[in-house]
């Protein structure tokens, strides 16, 4: 409806161009059509005119008028009225309301989706953990906001297309295979000769036996086999890192999320692509040496200094395959790169982004976006949990998802906002009561789904052409607060993928959910008259459909029976 209401203010501002009272080169503004907060105030409101005033030198009040005059007909609208300065208000029929939630119905599992994107590709980048050990809870958060994301951007029509990009390369990895050799060698971190910051958590022991036990990993198509010799530091290598990622990958499955593309850095050294990324910018003159180390000049392109690319032992800074990485993202036809990443990485994002626009690839200024999230403290017994057994220094996701299950983890990873602190109470996320949100959600589409049951055990019929039929009571504060909380999800999904911010969505499931709850508490569903009963069960499917389809944007499952 508000997609309707912009298309006929902007004909009814084409109408002024043409007939002189704009400007003719005066652009339209970038006007809004919201829900006033007053309901005496009509059913949406725009502050088109008030915008407009100024290239029109006119009064606001007098201009809202002309824009008024100027709109087409259309059997949605009951009344316009002029309020405040300028502001247009707009009373729609309820006939419109019912011809929406009709739209419920025939779309079914994809109300609330748009076609905006379509057409175009984006690659989600998220995760990518270093793979040297399970999952922590860090990644949980990264995984659930990356899987959402990609997810709200599929439901407005974007070719999504998720990647985990594999730290396969750097001095961790040659960290992991020492101390999985140490271990295999007998040694542990009592011991002499233990890596100076090796890994001591149990796992390291796990991949230390199957290595010696000869146990075969199949990773991604591959199969690594343990060499069974714990002196032969690269067979250990490619065994604990095939074996690492096949263990993430595992928790990544049991979250519910997947991917379509991983990709390692070792591939952008062993390809070239590192030492061409270099070559280009030396080529394009946006480097200089100085100390013995190469140098870009990133201040050129807003960083606050210039970085340091390959250092004086001829080694490159970790920023520089990161500019290579996303430089294959657009040349693999990414047109949008959207990279989902902790916010102690902030620091790296200027000058990769620096290094790309000095590449001179046509790649746009803004390109990568970047999504951060601020850290988890995981709570249980009101004190903090700080370690895990397995990995030995801080909790994993999988013992979250032990804990209090998938739809529970994933729900408060991410409810709130990235950008905010999060504290995971694990007592809370477990409790089955109505004041933990999930619990309240996944309830009330339960409730929903029960009322069929019902309808069926009592022998009771239910027409959903009669009840789309049965005027709404706009009337009544319970039955209008639910038909507009349904009917705002598809603005929900536009702006969370608009905005990149999946707690959106959430926060919308909950706000449907106690909607409901307040006009199931307020009418009787199951009556005797055929016409009324079928009206409630049509809105309360509507509602249902409404909630699915949201629960699924956040990959939580939408029980029919609690």
């Amino acid at each position: 409806m508000k997609t309707a209401l912009r298309d006929l203010i902007a004909q009814a501002i084409d109408a002024l161009r043409a007939a002189g009272t704009l400007p003719a080169d005066a652009a339209t503004p970038d006007f809004v059509v919201e829900r006033p907060k007053e309901r005496s105030h009509g059913d949406f409101s725009t502050n088109a005119a008030m915008l407009l005033a100024k290239p029109a030198r006119s009064n606001p009040r007098a201009l809202a008028q002309a824009l008024v005059d100027a709109l087409p007909g259309n059997h949605a609208i009951a009344k316009v009225e002029i309020a405040g300065p300028g502001f247009i208000n707009f009373h729609l029929h309820e006939s419109a309301w019912r011809a929406q939630l009709a739209g419920v119905f025939a779309q079914g599992a994809r109300f609330g989706h748009n076609t905006s994107g379509a057409g175009h590709r984006v690659g989600v980048e998220f995760v990518s953990a270093n793979p040297t050990g399970p999952l922590h809870v860090g990644h949980g958060r990264a995984a659930v906001i990356g899987d959402c994301i990609s997810r709200i951007l599929a439901a407005n029509g974007w070719d999504v297309v998720r990647e985990f990009y594999y730290n396969d390369a750097g001095a961790q990895i040659d960290n992991l295979a020492r101390s999985v050799q140490a271990r295999a060698q007998g040694r542990g971190p009592e011991h002499p000769g233990w890596p100076e910051d090796g890994y001591r958590g149990e796992y390291i022991i796990e991949v230390a036996r199957a290595y010696l036990d000869g146990a075969s990993v199949e990773v991604d198509g591959h199969v690594v086999t343990g060499a069974r010799d714990p002196d032969d530091l690269d067979a250990i290598r490619r065994f604990a890192v095939a074996y690492l990622r096949r263990e993430q990958n595992l928790d990544l499955d049991a979250f519910g999320v997947r991917f379509d593309v991983f990709f390692l850095e070792s591939s952008l050294y062993t390809d070239g692509k590192v030492e061409e990324t270099v070559r280009t910018l030396v080529e394009r003159g946006h480097t200089y040496e100085e100390g013995g180390a190469l140098w870009l000049r990133t201040t050129a392109f807003g960083d606050d200094k210039d970085r340091v690319m390959r250092k004086s032992d001829g080694s490159y800074t970790y920023f520089v395959p990161d500019v290579a990485y996303h430089l294959s993202k657009w040349q693999r036809g990414y047109e949008r790169a959207i990279t989902e990443l902790g916010a102690d990485h902030h620091g790296s994002l200027a000058r990769v982004k620096a290094g790309l626009q000095a590449l001179g690839a046509g790649i746009p200024q803004g390109y990568p976006e970047y999504v951060l999230h601020q850290m988890v403290t995981v709570m249980r017994g009101g004190e903090e949990v700080k370690l895990s057994k397995r990995a030995g220094s801080y909790v994993t996701l999988r013992d979250l998802i032990d804990e209090v299950g998938r739809d529970a983890t994933r729900w408060f990873l991410v409810a709130r906002k990235p950008d905010s602190q999060l504290t995971f109470d694990i007592d809370f996320a477990r409790s089955q009561s109505l004041d933990n949100p999930v619990y309240y959600v996944q309830v009330a589409h339960a409730r929903m789904c029960g009322l069929m049951r019902q309808l069926r055990e009592r022998g009771l019929s239910y027409d959903p052409q009669l009840g789309l039929a049965q005027p709404l009571d706009l009337d009544d504060e319970a039955t209008r607060e639910l038909v507009t909380a349904l009917l705002r999800f598809p603005e929900v999904v536009a702006a969370a993928g608009r905005d990149l911010e999946p707690h959106l969505i959430a926060a919308y499931a909950l706000e449907l959910a106690q909607a409901f709850q307040s006009y199931y508490n307020a009418h009787q569903i199951l009556v005797d008259d055929d016409a009324q009963r079928s009206a409630r069960l049509a809105l309360a499917q509507a509602t249902r459909q409404a909630l699915a389809n949201a629960l699924e944007l956040l990959g939580v499952n939408a029980p029919e029976v609690m």
